[in-house]
């Protein structure tokens, strides 16, 4: 089995964590290491929860690097009415046995794919200002990358931090152009899939039947969440947008609708933190057009090529992630 070489950019918070157990329960991908970022709580809090994870799920060895406290170029912000003070819900987790090592986030990402070149899948699903950082002090480092996937942006779909823009991308949009104008292959996993692929009734009491260290967790950290839908929402059910991601990095055939475009960040104005792309039909780029521009590493003038996924098995998905917590 080719197992995905996975290093997780994060901003450790409940979906994110529930996007760690299931990276944990799938066998077909290899986690290499963890950068936390601001986002849903401060970066340093973000990497003590990387740990917790970690060593729930038996993954001691992997190492936690924190990485960056605020964004490029705007003040910080996080989202602890979502995650709770600790980001798992105020549930009072145990500290764990170590801290986070000392390199930080942006040399572990740089360090790691100079040493496996071409092996390694970037997983982001907080703010992008790691990934921009490490592009700014190695542009190389689109070459070395197998892929990039990131939990982020709306097309279709309303903004969660603003009207018109998502979360992560909102926190940094300076970071998101970085990473979307960069010569790489990225996978946009937008508000687009992930509001629409969820955890309702019945998949909670399936994972509850689970009875599993894992699934007790998730549960515990998960009723936090719950609350804040019901509140917010009027139904107590959550959408899955890390863990989407998660499972879109390991598996892409969770993906059966997608558009190829280039991405464009609103830096400016009240739409700030908006993704922008061009969906008329008679845009896309013909198949063999994209084949020539990869073959040319890009070298045609035109913008980079994003993967933005617009309909995914969500049923598959979700029955996948539920036995991962097994």
């Amino acid at each position: 089995m080719d197992r995905r070489k996975i290093l997780l950019d994060a901003d450790v918070g409940i979906d994110d964590a529930i996007a760690m157990l299931h990276l944990a329960g799938r066998r077909d991908v290899e986690l290499i290491g963890v950068g936390s970022v601001h986002g849903n709580i401060p970066s340093d809090l973000a990497a003590v929860n990387a740990r917790r994870l970690l060593e729930l799920c038996a993954l001691d060895h992997v190492p936690v690097a924190i990485g960056a406290r605020r964004p490029m170029a705007q003040p910080l912000a996080t989202a602890e009415w979502v995650h709770g003070e600790d980001g798992l819900g105020n549930t009072n987790q145990p500290a764990p046995k170590r801290g986070p090592g000392e390199e930080d986030a942006v040399s572990q990402i740089l360090r790691v794919t100079r040493e496996r070149p071409g092996e390694i899948d970037l997983l982001a699903v907080g703010p992008l200002t790691n990934l921009g950082l490490a592009l700014c002090l190695d542009p190389d480092l689109a070459k070395r990358v197998r892929s990039v996937v990131v939990m982020g942006g709306a097309i279709a779909h309303e903004g969660n931090a603003s009207p018109t823009a998502e979360a992560n991308i909102w926190h940094d949009p300076e970071a998101a152009n970085l990473v979307f104008g960069a010569e790489w292959p990225v996978t946009m996993v937008g508000l687009d899939v992930t509001q629409v692929t969820r955890l309702r009734t019945k998949e909670l009491a399936e994972i509850e039947a689970l009875g599993s260290v894992r699934s007790r967790f998730a549960l515990s950290i998960l009723s936090h969440y719950l609350d804040v839908y019901q509140r917010t929402f009027g139904t107590r059910e959550c959408p899955l947008h890390d863990p989407l991601a998660a499972g879109i990095v390991a598996d892409p055939t969770y993906m059966t609708e997608w558009l190829d475009r280039a991405v464009e960040v609103n830096t400016t104005g009240p739409t700030r933190g908006a993704t922008i792309i061009d969906r008329r039909a008679w845009m896309a780029p013909a198949a063999d057009a994209r084949e020539t521009r990869e073959r040319n590493g890009g070298s045609d003038g035109t913008p980079p090529l994003v993967r933005v996924p617009m309909k995914v098995d969500g049923p598959r998905f979700v029955a996948d992630l539920i036995a991962s917590l097994k």
